[in-house]
């Protein structure tokens, strides 16, 4: 039960809890201009080797006609799966009212606002003609799941940016009230635009409250939409590997746990450098270790199901793919992401010392990685396994390896999404600070009086 503070206490205690949330905003060290300079570098070179793409073509890329898929879609799925982070804690976990993920709320969203539009610009880029890429809306076919891929994409990052910015604006106007002078101009005037002119009344909060509650309603549907619909693209074609019914709830219980990973990367990132433990506190860590646990169970639940019922019947197709998988040339990256994706945060998971926030962090670091390697032995595996024979073509055609250019457009999309993040970071608090101060028990009323600063 939160205790109300006198009005002493509540300015104090709000003063202290602005000057702790806007710190992200204050420091400009050598070090936040050298990880801002690698990070528009690494876009640069990256956009260059797009440039490089369009004029040359996807033949300069390790793609054929038989893998088709490569690298490039498995970046699609996995940015896809980790923007599904924004669904569980901000609107799943908010409308049950669970506290301790309230600090969490706003890294998750920019977690996923990075995600999603890195997802919706790699697909422009695996396209060899981007210059027609208007033409799935103009022309496109609502018999295609690629339209319906489209448009929960396009959809779901309106509703996570609405998520993101709708609790943004009371932060915005205390920020306008109290960083006059301290910021650069143009920044101090983002705010005051964007503020909206909120004053604090409670019928500007009943607005918000009502409009947050509708669009967490709404980003349900529309966030399980969008693995379901990106797992329909794999699902509706016949080739082994793909041919299951079970690739919705599949993807998206593994969208749980790549989502997971990364906010955990980001809590730690943001506790270590802004020196936010006291708000990013070990019980924030355990819970989100225990709900790392949790979505790797449900998981690994679909992986041994997916494996189990196609090696039990053991179709010939199906066997040369699982032989594939398990003893084959993708047999590393196969085991690598059951045991360091799955096994690894489960067992280490359950174990209290592990859910402390470094070893936590660790684990999802690996998680995350195995994640990425999960989608890519998802997509390219398959596809080297036609069930049309595969003769008189080049060896490189039958087995796929991605080209430096390749490679460099997929670290793009890495260092765009930290980009993003960053800049967001930046820009605006990491944490709510109304919703937190009022979890502390200050009346919204001292938020917004107006007192001299000095």
């Amino acid at each position: 039960m939160t205790i109300k503070k006198s009005p002493e206490e509540s300015r104090d205690r709000l003063d202290k809890i602005f000057h702790d949330l806007t710190r992200s905003l204050r420091v400009k060290d050598e070090l936040s201009r050298f990880w801002l300079f690698i990070l528009i570098m690494f876009c640069i070179v990256g956009v260059w080797a797009w440039g490089y793409q369009i004029q040359q073509g996807l033949g300069i890329t390790g793609m054929r006609d038989y893998v088709s898929w490569a690298m490039y879609i498995s970046n699609f799925v996995f940015f896809v799966a980790v923007s599904l982070i924004g669904l569980l804690i901000s609107s799943i976990m908010h409308l049950l009212k669970i506290r301790w993920a309230q600090p969490v709320s706003r890294v998750a969203e920019q977690v996923a606002i990075a995600a999603v539009a890195l997802a919706g610009i790699i697909i422009v880029m695996d396209m060899g003609r981007p210059d027609r890429f208007l033409n799935v809306f103009l022309h496109g076919r609502f018999a295609s799941p690629i339209i319906w891929d489209v448009t929960v994409i396009t959809t779901y990052l309106t509703i996570s940016a609405l998520l993101f910015y709708l609790p943004l604006i009371p932060d915005l106007a205390l920020m306008k009230n109290r960083l006059k002078g301290k910021v650069p101009g143009w920044q101090y005037k983002i705010y005051d635009i964007l503020s909206l002119g909120w004053k604090g009344n409670p019928q500007q909060f009943k607005l918000v409250y009502h409009s947050l509650r509708i669009l967490m309603l709404l980003i349900i549907p529309v966030g399980l939409a969008i693995h379901t619909v990106t797992s329909w693209l794999f699902a509706s074609t016949l080739r082994a590997g793909w041919d299951t019914t079970i690739f919705g709830p599949y993807f998206v219980a593994g969208a749980f746990v790549a989502g997971t990973a990364a906010v955990i990367l980001v809590m730690y990132v943001y506790r270590v450098r802004y020196r936010l433990k006291e708000y990013f506190n070990d019980e924030v860590f355990d819970r989100m270790g225990k709900t790392l646990v949790f979505v790797c169970l449900v998981y690994l639940y679909f992986n041994v199901n997916e494996f189990l019922v196609p090696g039990y019947k053991m179709k010939v197709a199906e066997g040369i793919h699982l032989t594939e998988l398990f003893f084959g040339r993708h047999a590393l990256a196969f085991w690598f992401t059951m045991i360091a994706g799955l096994i690894l945060p489960i067992v280490l998971g359950v174990i209290k010392y592990f859910r402390r926030p470094l070893p936590i962090t660790l684990i999802a670091l690996i998680t995350l990685i195995a994640s990425w390697f999960k989608r890519y032995i998802i997509v390219v595996p398959t596809m080297e396994h036609p069930h049309l024979p595969v003769q008189n073509v080049p060896e490189h055609f039958v087995h796929y390896s991605p080209t430096n250019p390749e490679i460099t457009i997929t670290l793009f999309a890495f260092f765009a999404s930290f980009l993003i993040v960053t800049v967001l970071a930046k820009l605006f608090p990491v944490i709510t600070i109304w919703e937190y101060a009022e979890h502390q028990g200050i009346d919204k009323k001292y938020m917004f009086e107006d007192y001299d600063q000095n």
